[in-house]
């Protein structure tokens, strides 16, 4: 059974049609990646995965469990939490206050406190930085905390979209590492990513979404050789003719 299973998803804004049928699933214990350019649907399924929007058509299930029709609060409760675009960190609160909010479904203080502790080996610069207001934090510490914060829900699956966005090179290289480890850790990942060649390096599986429906899908080794994503997503031209 599939952790995560997407069926026939169709996702609009107002008459905008932005998913036209998408199926995906994630298996447990996988890193999935999802590809494509701006305005794909990459953010829409995501958003639509974690109740922020509602599907008119298809189903979502975690589990087993369907989930379309859930409350955002409650998927996080089932066990999906988002690290959304953008980082978007409670820039007026501290660093720990932020990943205390990312805990706001719990209830279990001593788990909390541990999970803190979790969350600053691996990522010690907020051990450093606990006390310090998160909108001074440099953007790829604020990605970080951003990661951070969703893993203290607890979660079975994180969605990840877009963690290098904005980043210096050496700082995407770190946060991928970190997608490696969080995974290797326990945790079910679905990483969005513009930066196609690094998401499917450090992906098991990926699908490539073009204007609202999965293009291609497969292995991640796979998709780095295939000669459509290397052209358009990988920046490769093709091999002229012999």
């Amino acid at each position: 059974m599939a952790m995560l299973e997407v069926r026939g998803v169709h996702t609009y804004y107002g008459n905008i049609h932005a998913l036209k049928g998408v199926s995906l699933y994630v298996a447990k214990g996988e890193v999935v990646a999802l590809i494509g350019g701006n305005g794909a649907g990459k953010t829409t399924l995501l958003n639509t995965i974690s109740g922020i929007l509602k599907p008119r058509e298809g189903t979502i299930w975690l589990e087993g469990e369907r989930c379309d029709s859930v409350p955002p609060h409650d998927i996080v409760r089932m066990g999906i939490a988002q690290c959304p675009e953008g980082r978007r960190v409670f820039s007026r609160m501290s660093v720990r206050e932020n990943l205390e909010m990312g805990a706001y479904i719990r209830a279990d203080r001593e788990g909390i406190e541990r999970d803190i502790e979790h969350v600053y080996d691996l990522f010690p610069v907020l051990r450093e930085r606990r006390k310090q207001v998160s909108g001074t934090l440099s953007g790829g510490e604020q990605q970080m905390l951003a990661m951070g914060r969703a893993l203290m829900a607890s979660p079975r699956i994180i969605l990840l979209d877009e963690p290098s966005m904005g980043l210096a090179p050496m700082l995407v290289e770190t946060i991928f590492d970190i997608v490696r480890e969080i995974n290797q850790r326990g945790t079910t990942v679905l990483l969005v990513e513009q930066n196609a060649r690094m998401a499917l390096t450090v992906a098991h599986r990926g699908y490539v979404i073009e204007t609202g429906n999965i293009a291609l899908e497969g292995p991640a080794a796979e998709l780095l050789e295939n000669p459509r994503v290397k052209e358009i997503y990988l920046g490769e031209n093709p091999a002229p003719p012999a």
